[in-house]
């Protein structure tokens, strides 16, 4: 059998506390109760929606100290290999504008891009880990204009978009139901 989809993803982070605020408050996810009685520095978080045991594991690895021995930012993509960005899909775009609104509020959306067949925004959490949020065309709806799309990076014009597909159309390429 194939894989048909991404389970979850475990990252590092400085503060869990912290991270886990964001990923709640931004995002919607929710913690789960699984963490064995006495153990902290972690969280699991299901997305909204998800049927995942969990979507994200959070593991606290401390602050940055003066003295660089700690925590340091990622380099990946700066100049050493490593992961570049997460992605989780919505399901419509009125949900799209709502996460652009909830995620520019709190100073985290770094870009939103039209790749044709997927609108996406890019935000980082709290310890700069980058992210994407995207609502894939439908099936029934992509055409050519939508196909040729993907063959570039163009900013994100939400507005043309909702009056396009639809604020409640519900993607269709990648849905995991």
């Amino acid at each position: 059998m194939p894989i048909t989809r991404l389970n979850h993803a475990v990252l590092y982070v400085r503060d869990v506390g912290r991270s886990v605020a964001f990923y709640t408050d931004v995002l919607g996810f929710k913690v789960l109760d699984v963490l064995p009685d006495g153990f902290s520095g972690a969280a699991f978080l299901q997305a909204p929606g998800s049927t995942n045991d969990h979507d994200l594991g959070l593991f606290e690895i401390g602050p940055v100290p003066p003295d660089e021995a700690g925590a340091a930012a990622s380099p990946a993509g700066r100049g050493a290999v490593g992961l570049y960005h997460l992605a989780w899909e919505v399901d419509t775009l009125a949900e799209l504008e709502r996460l652009a609104e909830k995620l520019g509020a709190a100073g985290a959306l770094v870009g939103a891009s039209d790749h044709g067949t997927t609108k996406s925004l890019y935000a980082k959490d709290p310890d700069g880990i980058e992210f994407e949020v995207a609502w894939i065309v439908p099936a029934d709806r992509i055409d050519d204009e939508a196909v040729e799309g993907r063959k570039r990076i163009g900013p994100l014009d939400l507005d043309r978009e909702l009056a396009r597909y639809g604020a409640d159309t519900r993607g269709g390429v990648g849905i995991s139901h």
